[in-house]
C-alpha cells in the first residue's frame, strides 16, 4: 500500500490538493497529514480527490471544531484524530504526531513500524534502531505549503517495502 505523508499545509489548500493529486497518480491509497492544517477550507479541494485522509492538529490549531464537523460529514473519508494518531494500515503500526522530538521518542519504543511528524518544516527520512532490537522509520515530510524560502515537500511511502521518497512540488 502506498501512502502520501505530508504536513504543515497551513492554509495553502491548493498546494495540499496538488500534492495529494500527485500521490494518487503514483498509486497512493491514503493520506497522512501531520498537523498545522488550520481549517476546513484547506481540505475542501483535497477531499474531492477521494482518498482517505488522516489528520492531526499541530501547534497552529485553526478551527478544530469545524474540522471535526467536516470529518463527521465526510462518510469516513476524513479522520480527525486530535493531538496524535495510532493507526494500522496494510498491517503496519503507524504513529502520527506533530512534533519531531515526540516522534523520535515513539520511534525508539519499537511499538511502531513508522512514525510521522512535522512542525520543523525540514524534511527528514530516517531509520532508527529501537528498544526492541528492530528498526523504525521516522518521517518528517517538511512543509507542503513551501513556507518562506523552503521547498514545498511531501513523502510518498510504500508500506509493503517500507520505502520512502521525498517529493517536491513545483511552484
Amino acid at each position: 500500500m502506498k501512502i502520501c505523508i505530508l504536513s504543515d499545509s497551513h492554509d495553502r489548500g491548493p498546494m495540499l490538493a496538488t500534492a495529494i493529486a500527485e500521490a494518487k497518480i503514483r498509486g497512493a491509497e491514503c493520506v497522512l497529514h501531520c498537523g498545522d492544517l488550520i481549517g476546513t477550507n484547506t481540505l475542501l479541494a483535497a477531499l474531492k480527490l477521494d482518498l482517505p485522509i488522516h489528520v492531526i492538529h499541530g501547534n497552529n490549531l485553526g478551527d478544530p471544531v469545524s474540522i471535526s464537523r467536516l470529518a463527521c460529514r465526510s462518510n469516513g473519508q476524513l479522520s480527525y484524530h486530535g493531538n496524535d494518531a495510532d493507526l494500522v494500515l496494510a498491517g503496519r503500526r503507524i504513529f502520527m504526531t506533530h512534533y519531531p522530538h515526540i516522534g523520535e521518542a515513539f520511534a525508539c519504543t519499537g511499538q511502531y513500524d513508522l512514525v510521522c511528524c512535522g512542525h520543523s518544516h525540514e524534511p527528514e527520512i530516517r531509520c532508527l534502531d529501537n528498544a526492541k532490537g528492530g528498526k523504525t522509520w521516522l518521517i518528517n515530510p517538511g512543509t507542503v505549503a513551501g513556507l518562506g524560502a523552503l521547498a514545498a515537500t511531501w513523502v510518498l511511502g510504500d508500506l509493503d517495502s517500507l520505502s520512502f521518497e521525498l517529493q517536491e512540488l513545483e511552484r
